[in-house]
């Protein structure tokens, strides 16, 4: 019996993943002053605004602007061509002293217990794993992440001239008898310059990228295969299409073929239990699966 299967990646570059990315920057520089900050960092991306807001407790001052900047840049924006709002204000003492109770019942060694102690509200998580791939991850999710980051990596290293860093990729993968045998199509959306020849970036996409990781999975090379099937991708990122962090739930985890208890990671602390509890379901799987 033929079933198939079909999941999405992005790019970093995509106005969604942007915000992701530029929320756990955040995060990231709070940590690396302040191990027990406490932070919850909503990111929105429009045409040449970056709003930033939430909660963040850190015992050192951040330079969110800065840290917003540089993520921009590396990125493949400009980011003088962006305005960085800022809006955020310490965590609710309500939540803190909930937190703060938790980790004080254990054993007084907050150090010990700070990865693993919540805020004492209730979440739905669900861990998932699977032999397809050394991942522990199903083909499609790891072929359209393989992808996007092909895609990342050729524009950044000039593999592939005139691109952009946004883009998406789709791929619908026959399974028989339960085990993957071949990708039935292939979809990617490339933001690309205005003079780029459209027939000779299909080519080097399809050179470049996709059949290098069709030889990778032993996947034969006979696949539909769609390049900006939509025409035209000129005018990318924020400047066409609005981002918000925790969008791309399903890209994050596993690809709509698990499923998710609907909570966002990034620019989460670990004792929101969103983040790490679902981490901590995915480490069981893991481990249940490899055993």
């Amino acid at each position: 019996m033929t079933k198939y299967k079909t999941a999405e990646s992005v790019r970093r570059g995509h106005p969604d993943k942007l915000c992701d990315l530029i929320a756990d920057s955040i995060l990231d520089e709070c940590l690396r002053h302040d191990r027990y900050s406490r932070c919850a960092c909503e990111v929105m991306a429009t045409k040449g605004k970056i709003f930033v807001c939430g909660e963040i407790t850190c015992a050192a001052k951040i330079n969110i602007r800065s840290v917003v900047r540089e993520v921009l840049r590396k990125v493949g924006y400009n980011p003088m061509k962006f305005i960085v709002f800022v809006y955020v204000h310490r965590q609710s003492p309500d939540i803190a002293g909930g937190v703060d109770s938790a980790l004080e019942v254990r054993d007084g060694s907050s150090e010990d217990v700070f990865a693993s102690t919540g805020a004492g509200d209730q979440g739905t998580v669900y861990g998932y794993a699977t032999r397809e791939t050394w991942t522990r991850l199903p083909v499609p999710v790891v072929f359209a992440n393989e992808i996007c980051k092909g895609l990342d990596d050729a524009m950044h290293d000039g593999t592939i001239r005139g691109v952009g860093p946004d883009g998406k990729a789709q791929v619908t993968v026959a399974y028989e008898d339960g085990k993957p045998v071949s990708a039935k199509n292939i979809v990617v959306s490339v933001q690309h310059d205005a003079d780029k020849d459209l027939e000779e970036l299909r080519r080097e996409i399809i050179s470049e990228v996709l059949y290098p990781i069709l030889d990778r999975f032993d996947f034969p090379k006979d696949v539909e295969i769609l390049i900006n099937p939509s025409g035209r991708f000129v005018e990318g990122g924020p400047a066409a299409d609005t981002g918000l962090t925790g969008r791309k739930l399903m890209v994050d985890t596993y690809g709509g073929l698990a499923a998710h208890g609907g909570g966002a990671f990034s620019g989460k602390d670990p004792t929101k239990v969103d983040r790490s509890a679902a981490y901590m379901a995915r480490a069981i799987a893991r481990n249940v699966v490899g055993a």
